[in-house]
């Protein structure tokens, strides 16, 4: 019988959640929907100088946000709890010591000035990269140099110490990404990782293949930073007997900045004007210690649909021209031979452009609740029937590429101009097309059809009686009702006003602007 596809997402909480970490989920979530398989989610906390209060909040949030469902979790519970390592430490030390009894790890007792002199030894010698490895361990203060009973003394006494694997001096590691097929790396290129640190935790690598070997993990979905490590996991899944059950790897391409220029940084969104986290972070600054606000895309007002449909074209493609997706399309359509190995560029006006399709698209009786919420955000009252505002709603979403935006061009509804388009005036306004507004606006208060059809048929007979032509008065009569010489369909806005508000308002322009 197959396995039960099993994936996770591990992030660790030392800041906000980077968008290239909310594809790593994405993908992984997709793959497993796809498969009827689970997504769980471990947070990596073994390096406690770098935990940052909140993060583990932050990253909860921002994956409920974005749809990305969880079966285990700390949050959830699950049948592989505790799902944070700080809380599986206890464990960890009987695999290192499997590792040590099979003659595949060592105790190191190099103190940090050892190590720097063995840097700074190898780097003199022109090392082009400077390594604790299968030719320098031997110059070093190990187990495997020591005397055994050496090393028991040390043991006995409380020397410091930390775990190494010991990689093999010649063998090729073989193993085969589901994105770019097979990759080869000879055993030289690989050092002797620190497996269990001096404080008694275990470092990423040993926590990250025991975890993922107890959680049953079937496919590891990462980030490429993480594929020079791959080597290094697949030695350590052959040395504890592991191999049948490892789990199949996928190196996600990169995630570059909008000018290709190198890796999408947790800095630079606010450098370059746009969001690189999924909801705002509040921190602190490493260096000065001051209060630091970093911007979100759920307070910049997108929509978590368009933000997630953007990120999975981030490196992947359905092979179709169809580029809306809901999550269920997405889950139906995603394969990870579809997934690119050249990176992906980030472009914020598509990230923008999906926002817009997915606003647009949604039915106006919800797009008259975010201009509700937005006009009273604001302070603006509002005094109208659902009905209309839904009306204004539907007719200002074609000019808006957030929420937001709904308000902005509708704000004409509620409040009458305080000013008027001087240069539309110069040119369109004149005697002439003033006193016919001025019968038009006599005419509606009685009109019997307020419908925009009706309104319009009023209008041109009003100005044929006065000899007038509609186009020499159109635009005269958009800012005198609005204020604006450009906006939404001019029949509509004044449907929705309504005759008496619509003749007030030509009066009070007719009124106001010289002739």
């Amino acid at each position: 019988m197959e396995r039960e596809v099993r994936v996770r997402f591990a992030p660790s909480p030392t800041g906000p959640l980077h968008i290239g970490g909310v594809r790593t989920a994405l993908y992984n979530y997709l793959l497993a929907r796809k498969l009827g398989g689970k997504m769980l989610l471990r947070i990596e906390d073994t390096d406690q100088n770098r935990f940052v209060p909140g993060a583990e909040e932050y990253i909860r949030q921002s994956l409920e946000w974005c749809g990305i469902e969880l079966d285990e979790s700390p949050w959830v519970g699950g049948p592989h709890a505790p799902y944070r390592q700080s809380e599986r430490k206890p464990m960890y030390m009987q695999y290192a010591q499997q590792l040590l009894d099979s003659g595949h790890a060592y105790y190191a007792f190099d103190t940090p000035e050892e190590l720097d002199a063995l840097r700074a030894r190898l780097t003199a010698a022109k090392v082009p990269n400077p390594q604790y490895n299968s030719i320098t361990r031997s110059q070093m203060r190990n187990s495997l140099t020591l005397p055994e009973d050496e090393v028991k003394q040390l043991l006995d006494s409380g020397t410091p110490y930390v775990i190494r694997l010991k990689v093999p001096r010649k063998e090729e590691v073989r193993f085969n990404d589901l994105i770019r097929g097979w990759v080869v790396v000879h055993s030289s290129a690989i050092d002797d990782k620190v497996l269990m640190k001096s404080d008694g935790m275990p470092t990423y690598h040993l926590a990250n293949i025991v975890d993922d070997h107890l959680m049953e993990i079937t496919h590891v979905i990462r980030g490429e930073e993480w594929l020079p490590s791959a080597p290094l996991h697949v030695l350590l899944y052959r040395y504890f007997g592991w191999e049948s059950t490892m789990p199949q790897f996928a190196h996600l391409p990169l995630l570059l900045k909008p000018d290709g220029t190198g890796k999408l940084s947790k800095r630079d969104g606010d450098r370059l004007g746009f969001p690189v986290f999924p909801l705002e972070w509040h921190g602190v600054d490493a260096e000065t210690g001051q209060p630091t606000v970093s911007s979100g895309y759920r307070e910049g007002g997108y929509l978590p649909e368009a933000f997630i449909n953007f990120l999975a074209f981030l490196g992947w493609n359905p092979g179709t021209q169809q580029e809306l997706f809901t999550m269920q399309e997405l889950i139906d359509a995603f394969t990870i031979e579809r997934v690119s190995k050249s990176p992906a560029r980030f472009d914020q006006n598509k990230v923008r452009w999906y926002n817009e399709q997915y606003l647009r698209a949604k039915p106006d009786t919800e797009l008259a609740q975010y201009l509700l919420t937005e006009l009273n955000e604001q302070g603006i009252g509002v005094d109208m029937p659902v009905d209309k505002l839904e009306q204004i709603a539907g007719l200002v979403k074609e000019r808006a590429t957030f929420s937001a935006d709904l308000a902005r061009e509708a704000q004409l509804f509620f409040e009458r101009p305080s000013s008027y388009d001087e240069q539309v005036i110069s040119k369109k306004w004149n005697a002439q097309v003033a006193g016919g507004l001025t019968e038009f606006a006599k005419a509606l208060p009685t009109a019997a059809d307020t419908t925009p059809e009706g309104i319009k048929a009023l209008l041109s007979q009003v100005l044929e009686q006065q000899g007038i032509k509609i186009g020499q008065v159109l635009q005269a009569l958009r800012v005198a009702v609005t204020g604006a010489g450009a906006g939404p369909d001019l029949m509509h806005i004044m449907s929705i006003l309504g005759p008496q508000e619509t003749a007030e308002r030509i009066e009070l322009a007719v009124s106001q602007l010289p002739i």
